[in-house]
């Protein structure tokens, strides 16, 4: 499947009979010897009381908190599979997240951001510095604004951020946010787990959305246009730096079904 471009493997474990390794997970995400992917998605059954649960897997292998594109996927894949379903609820290290499906289009209820940094300044290793924010929308990240989002070199200076001493021992995904309007920007996003560039990250979307508005101090919803060339909606509500109430709306579609040795 895939939400806005960032691509997923979906797997029903709900009888729980199935493990992956680390390396397994990786071979599987591997775009050239696997099925290639940005990480692998596991429908697993509940354990307090929300109707499934959800595991995610980044390409290297290893377990993530959360991921907003993949949990549309998610939420359409656990319809299509215990089905069908028009609201849904399932756990994430995040916390429990929300689902509302209408077609192909996935509204998430997504946990509350929290530790909101603004107008941090990042040293660089050539002893210049980025200005930057920082928030956890289920997922650290930071968020530097950018004049031509175009022009960014999102792999290195992506990596630069991810792995930054100033971020440890997490470390974060990095996200460079253009403003196109009122209420609009333009974001790319470097994710740590996959360690390259990605053509859409959900929480990405939210990290950058909430950062905008709080920089700009202007109400939701906030549009945002993703490198694949989708334009998700982040809305909200806000009592001074504190979000409530956030959700994340965009395309989940699946690509096809399958099997695979491993």
């Amino acid at each position: 499947m895939n939400g806005a471009g960032n691509d997923f493997v979906l797997l029903d474990n709900r009888a729980g009979d199935r493990t992956l390794t680390r390396s397994q997970i990786a071979r599987l995400c591997d775009r050239h010897r696997g099925v290639g992917a940005d990480g692998v998605l596991v429908l697993e059954s509940p354990t307090n009381g929300a109707d499934f649960r959800m595991r995610y897997y980044n390409a290297d292998g290893g377990e993530a908190e959360m991921c907003g594109n993949g949990a549309r996927c998610f939420a359409r894949f656990a319809n299509r599979t215990a089905g069908p379903l028009e609201k849904l609820s399932f756990e994430t290290p995040a916390g429990v997240i929300g689902a509302v499906l209408s077609g192909e289009l996935v509204t998430l209820q997504m946990s509350e951001p929290n530790d909101l940094r603004l107008g941090l300044e990042v040293p660089l290793d050539d002893e210049k510095k980025i200005h930057a924010s920082y928030v956890d929308s289920g997922v650290p990240h930071v968020v530097v604004p950018v004049a031509k989002i175009d022009e960014i070199d999102v792999r290195s200076l992506g990596a630069t951020i991810r792995r930054h001493p100033m971020f440890a021992p997490r470390g974060a995904n990095a996200n460079f946010s253009e403003e196109r309007g009122a209420r609009s920007i333009a974001i790319r996003t470097y994710e740590r787990g996959v360690e390259d560039e990605t053509l859409a990250c959900g929480t990405g979307v939210v990290a950058s959305a909430i950062v905008f508005a709080a920089s700009k101090n202007v109400p939701g919803p906030i549009e945002i246009l993703v490198r694949g060339g989708d334009t998700l909606r982040v809305d909200f509500s806000r009592e001074g730096d504190r979000f409530q109430n956030v959700t994340l709306s965009g395309p989940a579609d699946f690509v096809f079904d399958g099997t695979i040795d491993l």
